[in-house]
């Protein structure tokens, strides 16, 4: 049923945050990502206190200082990166590229190539490299994924960009997805690094017309469109509690907010097994229009130290309306033909 916003949208539009306001702007109400106007308010997200915060810690030559490297959780290069693409930072800033080096020195580094074979968990972490079990690529691939989709999204791709999606082929599982288990058993790819590869291969094969990774992409597609999204295929059931709650960063992790954001990224949303993810959505909306944080993975500190953020990203209540939730879950149900702004 089409239903109005737009009092959910009016509030999103008077935030102090420029990046809220984007990702109204042009995610829900449809204006050009090009036009003047918009191109001033992602100014307004480059000197915002929320941009300033996430990139304090810069070196003098314009490397994140993190305390053991990129995946730091949540304060290393790899995920600030993340956090800035999905602000609406500028594209082709320069000045982000020695944190891009950082990651892609990471990433892309000798260990990724280096291939042997093992039997278990026992001696999957006897080598440098990635282990081969049974047949398949043990790796988390989502860091990867993640990073070629960042780095897309935020312009700052060389020919590097190539190697990271070559990467991600090389280690897609026969079902079409991806999975980092050790255990031989596991035979089936996982939600968690599937999502993030398949957006990425998604981006890279429209950016640079490479059919095999769209191909790739729309096999990945399958492990969650064949599960509405979060539903056990045997029973119907939720596959995991945490994919049905709503969350904002998502990091790694995997909600029904971020599978729908995802389907409508590429190109599948309009399918019908869409339904059920996009009926709890709707669902879980407040008497004033919006959508809470029902769960973090976050706590905030300017410290370094695990899975502490440097910004606030509107904290968890059951009653309450995060503006980072509801201007995503707009844009999925404007999407959708749910919502008319």
């Amino acid at each position: 049923m089409l239903r109005s916003h737009a009092a959910a949208i009016a509030t999103l539009l008077e935030s102090t945050e420029p990046s809220i306001r984007w990702k109204v702007r042009v995610g829900v109400l449809g204006e050009s990502a090009q036009s003047k106007a918009v191109r001033a308010l992602r100014e307004e997200i480059r000197a915002s206190a929320r941009v300033r915060a996430l990139l304090a810690r810069r070196d003098s030559q314009g490397r994140l200082q993190a305390k053991r490297g990129v995946y730091d959780k949540w304060q290393g290069a790899h995920w600030i990166l993340a956090s800035l693409a999905d602000l609406g930072y500028p594209e082709e800033d320069s000045d982000l590229i020695p944190m891009r080096d950082q990651v892609l020195d990471c990433w892309l580094s000798r260990e990724f190539y280096e291939e042997f074979e093992a039997t278990g968990k026992h001696d999957a972490y006897k080598k440098t490299g990635v282990p081969i079990i049974l047949g398949r690529p043990r790796r988390c691939a989502s860091q990867q994924g993640y990073a070629l989709y960042y780095l897309i999204t935020l312009g700052l791709t060389d020919e590097r960009a190539h190697h990271l999606a070559e990467r991600l082929l090389h280690w897609q599982w026969a079902d079409g997805g991806w999975n980092c288990d050790k255990k031989p058993a596991a035979a089936k790819s996982t939600f968690i690094h599937t999502i993030h590869c398949m957006r990425a291969l998604s981006l890279y094969g429209r950016r640079f017309k490479k059919p095999d990774a769209t191909a790739a992409a729309g096999r990945a597609s399958e492990i969650f469109l064949s599960r509405c999204l979060f539903k056990r295929r045997s029973d119907g059931a939720p596959m995991k509690t945490e994919f049905t709650k709503l969350h904002y960063p998502l990091y790694w992790h995997y909600d029904i907010l971020f599978g729908l954001k995802v389907m409508a990224e590429t190109g599948n949303l309009e399918d019908p097994r869409c339904g059920p993810a996009l009926d709890l959505l709707e669902q879980k909306q407040l008497p004033d229009g919006g959508w809470p944080a029902e769960h973090r993975y976050y706590s905030v500190s300017k410290e370094i130290k695990l899975n502490a953020d440097y910004v606030d990203w509107g904290g968890v209540s059951k009653k309450q309306l995060n503006p980072w939730v509801t201007a995503d879950a707009l844009s999925v149900l404007v999407r959708a033909g749910r919502c008319s702004p």
